[in-house]
C-alpha cells in the first residue's frame, strides 16, 4: 500500500467517524449501531 492510498483510507475513516459521532443516539439506533461501534463500523470497506 503506498502512502497516498494509506492517507486516503485514513481520511475516509476519519470522515466517517466524525460524521457518525455528530449523530444523536436515536439516529445511531435507527442505523442499528451504538456509539461504541463507531470505530468498527468506520473501518468496514465501502463506507
Amino acid at each position: 500500500m503506498n502512502f497516498r492510498k494509506a492517507y486516503q483510507d485514513w481520511r475516509e475513516y476519519r470522515n466517517t467517524v466524525n460524521e457518525l459521532s455528530r449523530m444523536s443516539e436515536r439516529e445511531l439506533n435507527d442505523l442499528g449501531i451504538s456509539r461504541g461501534d463507531i470505530p468498527f463500523v468506520a473501518r468496514r470497506p465501502g463506507n
